[in-house]
């Protein structure tokens, strides 16, 4: 059996009974055990561990693993998780009341794939080719706009440039925030009718954790 790593969290009881909590390196992995021979992609594995996700998110904030961090050991956890345990422990006791929002807009004219053949070499072209991928961005009106009615509920947020054609804001927020999160989205499109965006809270903390556990 293999176990997948879902979060991490600050005590046992914030994992269980809804989810396997194995010790490691002074936090606790939520995990769910799966035979050897199943694969990560299974549709059905999938959607089991985001209900967990979901369920365990509703008991305690947590950090959330990237999908696809597997052990066998909680030695093995340990040993993955290393230096940056006490890092993540700061995070969970500082935000233990909050939780991520995500405002995703697709951005409407995006920058065109470069060509090739218009570069002398190839790391001109890849250099290029990272400009554009990066490339999207929004107007000032509608930053002005999301800043005042999303920005204004969140205790810090970022933007990033996801790919060419769409931007993302990640906020955190207080959990006793959450009932104003759909109107404040409401009062955006309001605002920017024609800007298409998804807006979507909670999320355990990942923006703001910057885990990358493989």
């Amino acid at each position: 059996m293999k176990s997948i790593g879902i979060g991490l969290h600050l005590e046992a009881e914030d994992v269980e009974p809804v989810a396997k909590a194995v010790s490691a390196a002074g936090l606790f992995v939520s995990a769910v055990e799966v035979p050897d021979d199943q694969p990560l992609g299974d549709r059905d594995l999938l959607l089991r561990v985001s209900a967990l996700r979901a369920a365990l998110l509703e008991r305690a904030t947590f950090v959330a693993i990237r999908y696809g961090f597997t052990f066998r050991a909680a030695s093995e956890a340990e040993s993955k998780i290393g230096a940056a345990a006490p890092q993540w422990r700061r995070i969970l006791e500082e935000n233990r009341t909050r939780v991520e929002l995500t405002l995703k807009i697709a951005v409407g004219d995006a920058h065109p794939r470069p060509d090739r053949h218009a570069f002398a070499s190839g790391a001109d072209y890849l250099r290029a080719l990272q400009v554009a991928k990066n490339a999207a961005v929004v107007s000032d009106e509608f930053r002005r706009q999301v800043e005042k009615h999303i920005g204004a509920l969140c205790v810090a947020y970022r933007w990033t440039a996801r790919d060419a054609a769409s931007v993302e804001l990640a906020g955190l927020i207080e959990r006793r925030t959450l009932p104003s999160v759909g109107p404040a989205g409401e009062a955006l499109k309001r605002a920017c009718p024609d800007v298409p965006f998804l807006l979507s809270a909670p999320w355990p903390l990942e923006v703001f954790a910057d885990v990358d556990l493989k």
